[in-house]
């Protein structure tokens, strides 16, 4: 193990500055906009009544990581690195199947031919953005579906909900890298848990194998962590942008802000889950995805959008303050991979 006292030191910021040239750095720098005037707002998906809510996220630095005296950590979460993150709205909430299913099944279309109303021209935009095969069976697994956490899909999917979701409102929207999910669930904290050590208060915090009764849960019903959301430790476990390399803190993280993905598996999800342990919710708590979460899928080859096996498995959005480039997207995998996608079912 490498020395507690250790630290590595870089940005991450929303447009992964470190990676730009100094040329670039000063035009970006130029751009940037004011995080003072970021407040929480709510988003409504037009033409469907359907809404969601952000919370601003601000910029700062933090230890990401565990340090050596964290009961229960694992071997992954050190050495403990320096982050400088840039500033992102986050959802409140993890991403529901009520606002999962207007792009997975259709929904807004179909309502507006019922209606008979024409699409706007963010409609249009929309429209285009690819949407997963038909599931062969409810991927809610009974669980529940209003006001319940979306799941089973694969990062891929949620990845191309983000494409869609960003050209049907005009903000860019995506998912988190893994460094600025952790700084987001830590919240200013420095503790295993974002509210404290102790695990036996986690009841009033998020929803785990203890008390979960094996399922998933409404969004919402346990306390928020300091900076507003909810469920971030438990419920459904959350989609982050990186490969999984249980080394990463130790051999890559000072090389860059992110861990682009090159392969299919392992990528990351965070925050465990309804079938977790309380370790496995701590804030430094690492997950890597596994090709046998889509053992039961009876599709040969295997679908590319589901994870049949993941029930665990769903993701929460956010939108950075400072908007990256076209290029910066396609190089640092931050929208859905044409590799991916060109595999139609494979995976």
């Amino acid at each position: 193990m490498k020395p507690q006292s250790r630290t590595l030191t870089f940005v991450c910021g929303m447009v992964m500055a470190t990676m730009l040239g100094s040329s670039q750095l000063a035009t970006a720098a130029d751009k940037k906009a004011d995080q003072s005037a970021m407040k929480p707002y709510t988003e409504e998906l037009s033409g469907v009544g359907v809404k969601f809510d952000m919370m601003p996220i601000p910029g700062g630095e933090y230890l990401m990581g565990s340090p050596e005296s964290e009961a229960d950590r694992g071997e992954d979460e050190g050495p403990q690195v320096k982050f400088k993150i840039e500033p992102f709205w986050m959802g409140k909430h993890e991403v529901t199947w009520d606002e999962y299913d207007i792009w997975s099944f259709r929904l807004d279309i179909q309502r507006r031919k019922i209606a008979g109303a024409k699409p706007t021209k963010r409609d249009t935009v929309a429209d285009a953005v690819t949407r997963p095969t038909p599931p062969y069976t409810d991927m809610t697994f009974g669980m529940g579906h209003d006001g319940y956490p979306a799941i089973c899909m694969t990062q891929h999917a949620a990845k191309m909900y983000c494409r869609w979701l960003s050209e049907k409102t005009g903000h860019y929207y995506r998912l988190p890298t893994e460094a600025e999910w952790e700084y987001a669930c830590r919240a200013g904290t420095s503790t295993a848990y974002s509210f404290g050590d102790d695990p036996d208060a986690l009841a009033d915090y998020g929803w785990f194998y203890d008390n979960s009764d094996e399922q998933y849960h409404k969004i919402g019903e346990k306390k928020p962590n300091p900076w507003g959301l909810y469920d971030m430790h438990g419920n459904v476990s959350e989609w982050v942008l990186d490969r999984y390399d249980a080394d990463w803190y130790a051999k890559g993280a000072s090389k860059s802000p992110l861990n682009v993905p090159t392969d299919m598996y392992p990528r990351i999800v965070r925050g465990g889950s309804w079938d977790d342990d309380p370790d496995g919710l701590r804030s430094a708590a690492r997950y890597a995805s596994d090709p046998e979460w889509k053992f039961q899928d009876p599709q040969i080859p295997k679908s590319i959008w589901y994870h049949t096996d993941a029930l665990h498995v769903g993701f929460r959005v956010i939108r950075p303050l400072n908007p990256p480039s076209p290029e910066e997207r396609t190089k640092l995998k931050l929208d859905p991979e044409p590799e991916i996608a060109a595999q139609g079912r494979a995976g």
